[in-house]
């Protein structure tokens, strides 16, 4: 039998930036419920649209499944889908971890932002599901003129904490995240089943799976536990 696989080695950061959907708050539900419905209604295959649609902006998905269409259409039906979202929070329930996970951060006043694929109002809907605590920094699809895969979101953060990305580990569970995240130039911490596929620099099931200690001078460790 072979010697269980050994945990990551710990590595430092001075500053989080935390997905939230898949990596905070477990949306999972809700978005299968709304995107299948979307997909049906436009003839598309339900599984191939869901597999395009975590961790992006909903427009930015309608136009690579329907590539000749107008995007001030996109822009509308992601409108009201964000509408349904938001009034749909039946199945949403934090990814286990993150409460204790956030807690720390504030315990040990870590630096950290929110950088989302949803607006505001769903992203202050989905946390306040999850009974978790909403970042102070936050940067939402109202942010940025360019989503996820764009690194735009990411290196947002980063400026707003006043970090340089290198100092900055970001949290992701698609890839588009992921994508967007190594393209700012950050180590990333994958979280969940979908993440282990894109190659993130470590990859963990939930943040059970992981602890913060303060070395000093505003720098933090990070502590990958075996699965």
């Amino acid at each position: 039998m072979p010697p269980p696989a050994r945990p990551p080695a710990p590595f430092t950061a001075r500053a989080l930036l935390l997905d939230m959907d898949g990596t905070l708050v477990d949306s999972d539900a809700v978005v299968a419920r709304v995107w299948r419905d979307w997909a049906t209604a436009h003839g598309l295959n339900p599984e191939r649209v869901l597999a395009r649609a975590h961790g992006r902006q909903g427009y930015a998905t309608m136009a690579e499944l329907l590539p000749n269409r107008p995007m001030e259409v996109n822009h509308a039906e992601n409108r009201e889908l964000l509408r349904r979202e938001t009034a749909d929070m039946d199945g949403v329930v934090p990814v286990p971890g993150a409460a204790e996970f956030l807690a720390a951060l504030t315990d040990l006043d870590v630096p950290h932002a929110l950088v989302t694929s949803a607006d505001a109002a769903l992203a202050a809907a989905r946390m306040r599901a999850a009974d978790l605590t909403m970042p102070r920094t936050r940067v939402t699809a109202e942010s940025v003129g360019v989503g996820k895969p764009d690194p735009e979101g990411f290196l947002k953060g980063a400026a707003d904490l006043g970090f340089a990305p290198a100092d900055c580990v970001a949290f992701e569970d698609s890839g588009a995240g992921i994508t967007a995240a190594q393209a700012a130039g950050m180590r990333v911490v994958g979280v969940g089943p979908r993440a282990a596929t894109h190659e993130p620099t470590v990859c963990i099931p939930d943040l059970t799976h992981l602890r913060l200690t303060a070395r000093g001078e505003g720098t933090f460790t990070l502590h990958v536990t075996a699965a």
